[in-house]
């Protein structure tokens, strides 16, 4: 004979009393964790109204804008209610980026060494980001073909920026040979934080320096596009900084390192 199956049984139903502590209870937790900026969906709406880049919209910001961006699509832009200026406050300093341009040879990576070294020195936070450091990672897919350079800067621009943002003093150094790829990454960066470094030293004496050998290599014809050789490279216009030889003697590391300071006290970005 087939046991017989008994219902469960049923759960007391709640007082009313009880269901309206349960119902604040969880207001109460909902809006906590809005304020935290929290997993419940949405708790981040409050802050995009801060940002201008935000889809949100002011009046219903219940309803959010999705935006396509580049091959993204239906994505939200998230603001965090620590910005900008609470890190720069907490690391005593304005985050920038300061982009040292030049030949192979000219002493870019040589000054971004020097120069972080000075402001660590001094209780700064930075962080170099070189270009051949980076061709080891980040830009490992990418060749020296002109296509491939300008997404390089891209992606270091890019990278420089949320430096900058998190309040580091960022220092790029790569050859970045074309002005328009430098002015894009400036216009990354609002407010004159984008610090552009030419470092004006003669081919001559970069290639009687020539450090890596890559000189000798394109003047054979072993390396094809080599800036300086066969491709050009197109110097700043109006860059903040001009690193230039000195009564026919290139500056010192320390040297170089001075000038660049003198700018970032001078324009407050080693002061929150």
């Amino acid at each position: 004979m087939a046991a017989s199956l008994s219902a469960p049984p049923a759960l007391p139903r709640a007082s009313p009393a009880a269901a309206r502590v349960r119902t604040a209870g969880a207001v109460r937790v909902r809006t906590a964790a809005a304020a935290l900026g929290g997993g419940y969906g949405g708790g981040m709406e409050q802050f995009h109204r801060e940002d201008p880049r935000s889809p949100v919209s002011v009046e219903n910001p219940e309803n959010p804008v999705m935006s396509n961006i580049g091959k993204s699509t239906n994505i939200l832009w998230h603001n965090c209610p620590v910005g900008q200026s609470d890190r720069q406050k907490l690391l005593g300093q304005k985050g920038c980026v300061v982009w040292i341009t030049g030949l192979s040879g000219s002493g870019k990576s040589t000054l971004a060494c020097a120069l972080s070294r000075e402001l660590h020195c001094r209780g700064h936070l930075t962080y170099v980001l070189d270009g051949d450091n980076l061709r080891h990672g980040l830009n490992r897919d990418l060749s020296f073909k002109a296509e491939d350079r300008a997404e390089n800067i891209r992606r270091v621009g890019e990278v420089a920026k949320l430096f900058a943002d998190a309040g580091i003093i960022c220092i790029a150094s790569l050859i970045s040979p074309y002005r328009r790829d430098r002015d894009a990454c400036r216009a990354l960066l609002p407010d004159s934080k984008f610090i552009e470094v030419f470092m004006d030293l003669p081919l001559k004496i970069c290639e009687a320096r020539d450090p890596k050998g890559l000189y000798k290599l394109a003047r054979t014809g072993k390396i094809k596009g080599f800036t300086g050789i066969d491709d050009p490279y197109e110097p700043p216009v109006n860059g903040e900084i001009v690193i230039k030889m000195k009564d026919g003697e290139c500056p010192s590391p320390k040297a170089m390192a001075k000038q660049v300071l003198c700018y970032l006290e001078e324009n407050g970005y080693l002061h929150a």
